[in-house]
């Protein structure tokens, strides 16, 4: 067989495969796998090695925290636990000014806090909030994209999975980024509130339209007293998660584990609403989910390994050095690389492919490891919600039956904003670092 590209290296060769498969809308997954395999074959090691490479890619202890923060957020979606805590939020906040838009922010930004997973947020809560924000006059699409973005801060939110995968791979504490995390995650939160006043809303909320039906006709104090008994035991999911974690009770990965005993416990005893068939529905889902993301990380193993055997790490970080002496403008073209990124492939897809390639630099520059795994998640986030391959608006545009566009433009007040919320997280490193200094 001729050699088409004599003149390139195996791993560069890797790379421009990757993207022609990705191209070819061949899954990340198997398009990670194929171009490794090509590079392995033009370096000259046998294929037999393959086998040990994902398995020593993906037995690793921290990861298990993926699978099981995954279920955990299926679990309280089929259990009723997140239709309870909606309606509490809609009681307790809906008549302030935004009504269901507030609402759904909130939500969203609590959600995080369970789930870890943006596409998985998207599922469990947004057919209840966006037809609760129809309710209340929003226009769909704006609803869908408000979710879309609320859901992406998912993976910034701890526990979080992307912070997970980070960890591991940027060898860096997940329970400092976890803690690193909470500010800005907030922060982006209460940025989506600025584009609440442009939504077209055509009426306000009372406490009869934002009062589910066992609460009509009651009282605004007897009807929070109500909803907040019935979703106590969901509302204190995260305590129960980033308490135990940062209590030193149990690590990152142990709180999956609880979370996932948690959740079938409240659904067993506190709700009783567990059946054998939506737990065996929950774990199909959870399965499928995570088998997902596990596939992306074994094969993206083999993906590393030629990185490193070629030394595209060091190549590619001089290249990145060499652009410029100035910090700052050298963090822009990153971020802009994670925003490109993240616009076509997945946020673990992107970790694994950049960060062995990025942390060099970032040890180079002296920048904090933990403000870096923020900003990178931020990034992610927001690929999250933008076209062409924003994962989040397909899942949007499923639950409302809406095309991908109308989503897209429903979400665009709210991409803005996450970009000008990028910039401040991005130049305040303090506000990643506050809590993490206060431990260090």
């Amino acid at each position: 067989m001729p050699d088409l590209l004599p003149d390139i290296p195996a791993g560069t060769q890797m790379v421009l495969v990757f993207f022609g498969l990705m191209a070819l809308r061949l899954p990340v997954a198997f398009a990670l796998g194929l171009s490794a395999l090509f590079a392995m074959w033009k370096i000259g090691f046998g294929f037999d090695l393959a086998g040990d490479l994902i398995a020593t890619g993906i037995t690793k202890y921290a990861l298990l925290a993926i699978p099981f923060f995954i279920l955990a957020g299926t679990l309280m979606g089929s259990l009723g636990i997140a239709e309870r805590m909606i309606r509490f939020f809609r009681i307790l906040v809906g008549r302030l000014p935004g009504g269901m838009g507030l609402v759904g922010t909130v939500v969203c930004l609590f959600w995080g806090a369970v789930s870890g997973s943006g596409p998985a947020s998207v599922a469990a809560i947004g057919p209840m909030v966006i037809k609760g924000m129809e309710d209340d006059g929003y226009p769909r699409a704006y609803a869908a994209g408000l979710v879309c973005t609320g859901a992406a801060l998912s993976i910034v939110i701890p526990p979080s999975i992307g912070l997970v995968i980070y960890g591991v791979i940027a060898e860096t504490s997940i329970s400092q980024l976890f803690i690193a995390a909470i500010l800005p995650g907030l922060f982006m939160g209460i940025a989506m509130l600025a584009a609440l006043p442009f939504a077209g809303r055509t009426r306000s909320a009372t406490l009869d339209t934002l009062s589910p039906d066992p609460y009509r006709g009651e009282s605004y104090l007897r009807a929070l007293w109500r909803s907040f008994r019935e979703s106590f035991w969901g509302l204190m999911t995260p305590l129960v998660i980033l308490g135990g974690i940062y209590s030193g009770i149990f690590t990152p990965t142990e709180a999956a584990l609880v979370a996932t005993v948690y959740a079938l416990g409240v659904g067993a005893f506190a709700y009783r609403t567990l059946t054998l068939r939506n737990l065996y529905d929950a774990l199909g889902d959870a399965a499928a989910s995570s088998a997902v993301v596990m596939l992306v990380v074994a094969y993206a193993s083999l993906f590393g390994w030629v990185v490193t055997v070629e030394d595209l790490v060091g190549t590619y970080s001089e290249a990145l050095l060499s652009i410029s002496d100035r910090p700052w403008v050298i963090l822009s073209v990153i971020m802009v690389i994670l925003l490109v990124s993240g616009m076509f492939m997945d946020p673990v897809t992107v970790m694994f492919i950049s960060l062995p390639i990025l942390m060099p630099v970032v040890r180079e520059l002296g920048w904090d490891p933990v403000w870096f795994g923020v900003l990178v998640m931020v990034n992610l986030a927001i690929g999250l919600i933008t076209p062409p391959v924003g994962i989040n608006l397909y899942v949007a545009a499923n639950v409302t039956r809406l095309s991908i566009e109308r989503v897209a433009r429903g979400a665009l007040p709210f991409l803005v904003l996450s970009l000008l919320g990028l910039a401040v997280i991005a130049a305040v490193p303090r506000l990643s670092l506050i809590f993490v200094e206060w431990l260090r």
